[in-house]
């Protein structure tokens, strides 16, 4: 499975983000990819400073996500739309990732789970006052592994990582518009650790430079190893990285430290 991470820089409008998209996902193709990896809000994004404004549409209509399908039939590829804002019918909305075949049909999509509200150091975040929280975990199966689907701040919470593995999880995706203070603090030892303790491949494309109307995202996409190393990093430039997984490491690694099966109730007694 050889796959490309492509680092795409923040874009206001759809239109915008699809043509950055496009511009790297065909350098991508000449690499020989099967596997094609976007970063979260790959179809638009701005913001106040505090609150996000990306571009959004209903799924039938988006731009964004029809421009993807159409490359993936055409060159043969599978892609993880890392996000995208989609509208929905009571006009709320979701931070959603979809996943595409050859074929460039939609087989998974997942509604981001924790939103990113956070104050650090005069720095505020409040994604929950324009975007809708989803609540399910999603596992989807591709013709090279089963991949668990999680975006950005969702990295925070490893029982939804621990619970995709256990139900079979080889890959973890966490596209990302991580932002450069939290990344520089965390964004490199929260993907290893995923990795480690879930034993797992993990593969974060990741939005690098400013974004329209304030902020900036950090770059550093990666793509790690089940055994926690750091396989390729993109530094925090826009372009491409890529790779060359073997799946069946996992299955090695699983069996040789089988933590996963080694979950065991307890409770909290406190003194």
């Amino acid at each position: 499975m050889k796959v490309a991470c492509l680092q795409t820089e923040p874009k206001k409008t759809i239109k915008d983000a699809l043509s950055e998209a496009l511009d790297l996902a065909n350098l991508a193709i000449n690499e020989n990819v099967n596997f094609l990896f976007l970063p979260e809000y790959c179809g638009g994004i701005s913001s106040n400073g505090k609150l996000y404004y990306p571009p959004s549409d209903k799924e039938n209509e988006h731009l964004f996500l029809q421009g993807l399908k159409n490359f993936c039939k055409k060159n043969s590829v599978w892609c993880l739309i890392g996000s995208i804002a989609i509208r929905l019918d009571n006009n709320k909305i979701v931070n959603r990732s979809f996943l595409l075949n050859t074929d460039g049909e939609v087989v998974g999509k997942y509604d981001k789970i924790h939103m990113f509200d956070i104050f650090i150091d005069g720095e505020e975040h409040y994604e929950s006052k324009t975007i809708v929280s989803g609540n399910e975990g999603v596992l989807v199966n591709t013709e090279f592994c089963k991949m668990g689907l999680s975006i950005c701040y969702d990295i925070r919470f490893p029982n939804l990582y621990r619970k995709l593995a256990q139900e079979g999880a080889e890959v973890l995706t966490i596209p990302a518009a991580f932002t450069k203070t939290t990344g520089m603090a965390h964004w490199h030892i929260l993907n290893r650790s995923r990795a480690i303790e879930n034993v797992s491949f993990v593969i974060s494309p990741c939005a690098t430079g400013e974004i329209p109307g304030g902020g900036e995202s950090y770059g550093h996409s990666l793509i790690i190893n089940p055994w926690g190393e750091i396989i390729k990093d993109a530094g925090k430039n826009r372009g491409i990285i890529t790779a060359s997984i073997d799946i069946s490491l996992v299955h090695q690694y699983r069996k040789q430290l089988p933590s996963l099966k080694h979950d065991q109730k307890f409770i909290i007694k406190e003194f």
